[in-house]
């Protein structure tokens, strides 16, 4: 009874953490499956988001502003990524390493040299607070995730129906045949990046004053997560979601997913230390859950015509 009663009063925590780095997830969707790029930039920026919020509230600015200006720094971030790859042809994935790398100093720099800053939720007025996950109110985590992600995702859906949205998907989907077709394919690249690193700052943001904290150390495994939900949400739901929007909702809940997991290992007793070899060991299977699958198919396929070989005349 007490895993259970200890399980109770952690849900909502684990729920509310899901919400919000699904909406990183969503900008790990971004880069990874509709532009088709492996970028590591998102250790970094989930850092970024989070400390620009915080520094900018500290300094007396409306946490809206505080919002937007660390959203427009994801997008700077993931605009030197596109640049990197583009402009100076460096791999995709090397140009995030580069750039993760650039934003740990960087991110020193916003926070005045020190490795955490802090919010007291009793002195702002904050969007979403820890202390608040377990209130029947408008002010729960858990709601004002679930309103910045239907918005995000309402958001995203319109733009990627647009000729530049469409231009962005054709990009990742063949990029030779975009370019054949006139589509500026580095443009779109660069553009695709910022996008998904604007969104992640967002969720960096969030995920800040949900903390009471920004930390130099934030962001640091965030891609492993970014990429748990992404492929959790695809291997439970790809074949029930062909819609574009309800891809990101999958991704959203294949967070809240991998988050509860967490919780309940975590209740079970879990080495709080072992998290990020538990976090990898969730990636691996359910990586692996497609390639399985594939395979047992190509299996049963092969023993189909065997057995109608096999089968006696009449």
């Amino acid at each position: 009874m007490d895993f259970f009663s200890d399980l109770f009063n952690a849900l909502p925590g684990a729920l509310a953490q899901g919400l919000i780095w699904g909406i990183m997830a969503i900008g790990v969707y971004i880069t990874f499956k509709v532009l088709d790029l492996p970028d590591l930039t998102v250790d970094g920026t989930m850092c970024t988001g989070g400390a620009v919020c915080v520094m900018m509230m500290l300094h007396g600015y409306n946490v809206w502003v505080a919002l937007l200006v660390a959203f427009l720094a994801g997008l700077a971030a993931g605009a030197l990524t596109g640049l990197f790859h583009t402009a100076m042809g460096i791999p995709a994935i090397l140009a995030g390493i580069l750039s993760q790398l650039a934003l740990y100093s960087i991110n020193l720099r916003i926070m005045d040299d020190k490795a955490n800053q802090a919010i007291n939720p009793s002195n702002f007025d904050l969007l979403v607070s820890l202390r608040d996950v377990r209130q029947f109110a408008l002010d729960n985590p858990i709601l004002v995730a679930l309103i910045f992600t239907a918005v995000i995702i309402a958001l995203l859906y319109w733009f990627f129906g647009t000729e530049l949205g469409s231009g962005i998907r054709a990009t990742g989907a063949n990029p030779n045949m975009s370019r054949a077709q006139g589509i500026n394919v580095g443009r779109n690249k660069v553009l695709g990046l910022m996008l998904s690193n604007g969104i992640v700052a967002l969720s960096s943001a969030l995920y800040a004053q949900y903390q009471g904290f920004s930390d130099v150390n934030a962001g640091r495994g965030a891609i492993v997560i970014g990429l748990a939900a992404v492929i959790i949400g695809d291997v439970l739901f790809a074949r029930i979601f062909h819609n574009f929007a309800l891809k990101l909702v999958a991704v959203v809940i294949g967070a809240v997913i991998y988050y509860v997991v967490i919780q309940i290992v975590l209740t079970l007793g879990l080495n709080s230390n072992d998290l990020k070899l538990f976090s990898a060991l969730v990636v691996a299977v359910f990586l692996a859950v497609p390639y399985w699958k594939g395979k047992a198919f190509r299996s049963k396929a092969k023993a189909i015509p065997a057995e109608k070989e096999g089968a006696p005349h009449a």
